[in-house]
């Protein structure tokens, strides 16, 4: 077995993502390996570069172009891994897809779903499989992502669900937006919530079936939700960033769960924000004025 450790970041050449990786970077040994990933060969290869040149990176830095829509770039990558390395110790799943004031949710529902709900059901499905004992995989949500937020005439599609039942919940919403019934459905307009909750609910599917196998080998698999980051892709929806993280500042509690010795069974499968579970059925629906402002 490659006694080298193995961590791969999703969407990491800019904002949040870059700083998990330089922490990463920086936490990890002299003889492991980050995988900074995204979808621009140039962007991805000037950020790997940044960061190995970092003083206080530690271990080895390599740049991998992985566009997360393409399900089986993500499924190759991990086969690669497990065959190469016999698996993986850190997957952070955070690409995620910006979008603008002025620009209709509606029109780019399919990118979010496929950036932050298809990707995410791939990433669970191929690198859970390569996680090697003590192996951490995170997907960063929001604390939008608890069932409450979402129209109780929603929940049970997620509620206890298993990841075949997300998938189908997340492409049913998909079709109903495309066929303009989204809203008299429940689905709020703001894509954040539904996309958020499913992210959240795909990691709880995912974390139910393993959770006593992964426990017993000191896995995690988690969801987190970093807090406000003051980021390209936040910039535009708010005014005041007094209490706004930088990336690296939003970096330290996720890197903290990643590096924590033991995992503390309270928090797996959880959404974890700060180093606490939020309750999974806890949140109110956004007002229609939230759906008016926020992305």
């Amino acid at each position: 077995m490659d006694s080298s450790r193995i961590a791969l970041v999703t969407g990491a050449n800019q904002g949040l993502g870059r700083a998990l990786a330089e922490g990463l970077a920086a936490r990890m040994g002299p003889d492991d390996l980050v995988l900074l990933t995204g979808r621009h060969h140039r962007r991805v290869s000037d950020a790997a570069r940044e960061v190995a040149q970092l003083p206080g990176t530690r271990s080895h830095v390599q740049g991998r172009v992985l566009d997360v829509t393409d399900t089986d770039a993500i499924a190759k990558l991990a086969d690669e891994l497990r065959t190469r390395h016999s698996g993986v110790d850190v997957v952070i799943s955070n690409a995620v897809a910006r979008i603008l004031p002025d620009e209709s949710q509606a029109e780019r529902a399919d990118e979010v779903i496929d950036v932050s709900n298809t990707a995410t059901h791939a990433v669970l499905r191929s690198y859970g499989p390569v996680l090697r004992p003590g192996g951490r995989l995170i997907v960063v949500a929001s604390s939008l992502g608890t069932l409450g937020h979402l129209d109780p005439r929603l929940h049970h599609l997620f509620d206890g669900a298993s990841l075949d039942q997300v998938e189908y919940a997340v492409e049913s919403w998909r079709s109903v937006i495309h066929n303009k019934t989204a809203e008299e459905s429940g689905w709020p307009r703001w894509l954040n919530v539904p996309s958020k909750v499913a992210q959240v609910a795909a990691v709880r599917a995912v974390a139910a079936e393993r959770r006593e196998h992964d426990l017993a080998d000191n896995i995690l698999i988690a969801s987190v939700c970093p807090g406000m980051v003051d980021t390209a892709t936040s910039r535009p929806w708010f005014s005041d960033f007094s209490q706004a993280q930088s990336p690296s500042e939003a970096a330290r509690a996720v890197l903290d769960l990643v590096f924590a010795e033991q995992v503390d069974p309270a928090l797996y499968g959880e959404l974890i924000r700060f180093g606490k579970a939020l309750p999974w059925r806890g949140g109110t629906p956004p007002t229609e004025q939230d759906q008016l402002v926020r992305p």
